[in-house]
């Protein structure tokens, strides 16, 4: 039996499809990786607000409250115009407490992410009022050849010191409990608070600021490997105190945060301490942060429950 050639069927359908083939669309080119998006200047937080602490100037600086902030990714200096970021809960969530947050930079600049708007975040998530502060810093690092105007314990101080109070003078518009409002600082932000802590200033009622007429001492600090630990005196009656660090840090806060510890122990200040192993400087609060050294947030909130100046959240 013969079998019959395919070629006559194969000629026909090759016939047939060409006009298709030439009516199809072209195939489209492939496409290009999609360009990275510019990194976010990280050291403003658009999606809230930001309050000078002196609209008309800080005392002193009132002549450069408008020059611009200088910027390099998420580090900010030449700062003049010292300023709050607020972060508000829910007023369903409010739960009365807040806390000044104070990043840390060397006194040459503030890192506002890790150790600032990261921190906010995640307090605020837990209905926790925070504001991240700006300060005046001691060794500028916008300024010509390092040379600020400013010192750290007195500027820097000065700032801390009117932002408790500035806090204090909104409580009721932002559903802060006045007697809740304490510090937390990172590094050069942690000499800051414990500054703000020692030097504990009382509000003068006949003041004309108003502002002025509320108390800057903190009723809570917390001491993230605060710098200058030596510097640290506690007293009878200091505010109580969060003191966290790592071990790998260098030894005048890896060794010397745990004095600290002893001294608030002797002088009978409830205090707190953690110190990390296979942790270093700078951790702050990132998400790429594992604990136990990143567990260190929930600490600090379990510790305010725990000294009654945080009703924790349902």
């Amino acid at each position: 039996m013969t079998t019959p050639s395919l070629l006559p069927l194969c000629s026909l359908l090759l016939a047939l499809a060409a006009p298709l083939a030439a009516q199809a669309p072209a195939a489209a080119p492939a496409k290009s990786a999609p360009a990275k998006a510019a990194p976010p200047n990280l050291a403003v937080d658009p999606s809230r607000p930001v309050v000078p602490l002196w609209p008309a100037g800080a005392p002193g600086s009132e002549a450069r409250k408008g020059e611009p902030e200088a910027v390099d990714g998420d580090k900010v200096s030449n700062i003049h115009h010292p300023s709050l970021t607020v972060y508000l809960p829910p007023a369903d969530r409010a739960t009365g407490t807040a806390v000044i947050v104070v990043p840390g930079g060397g006194h040459r600049f503030l890192v506002m992410n890790h150790e600032g708007y990261n921190v906010a975040n995640w307090l605020v998530q837990r209905g926790i009022a925070a504001f991240v502060l700006k300060h005046r810093l001691g060794k500028d690092a916008a300024a010509p050849e390092g040379k600020s105007p400013y010192q750290w314990d007195q500027h820097g101080l000065a700032d801390g010191q009117r932002a408790l109070r500035f806090v204090r003078s909104r409580a009721a518009e932002w559903k802060v409990d006045p007697a809740k409002v304490g510090i937390l600082g990172f590094s050069a932000g942690g000499e800051i608070a414990f500054l703000a802590a020692m030097k504990a200033a009382a509000g003068d009622p006949a003041a004309a600021d108003p502002i002025d007429r509320q108390s800057a001492r903190p009723d809570f600090q917390a001491l993230i490997y605060p710098g200058k630990s030596a510097l640290i005196a506690p007293e009878k009656g200091a505010p109580p105190v969060f003191l966290a660090a790592g071990y790998n840090d260098r030894p005048d806060i890896s060794e010397g945060l745990a004095n600290v510890y002893l001294l608030f122990k002797k002088a009978g200040v409830p205090a707190e301490l953690h110190l990390y192993a296979g942790a270093g400087h700078g951790f702050g609060l990132r998400e790429a942060n594992k604990p136990p050294a990143g567990s260190w947030p929930m600490r600090f909130t379990e510790w305010l429950a725990d000294r009654k100046l945080l009703t924790p959240l349902p």
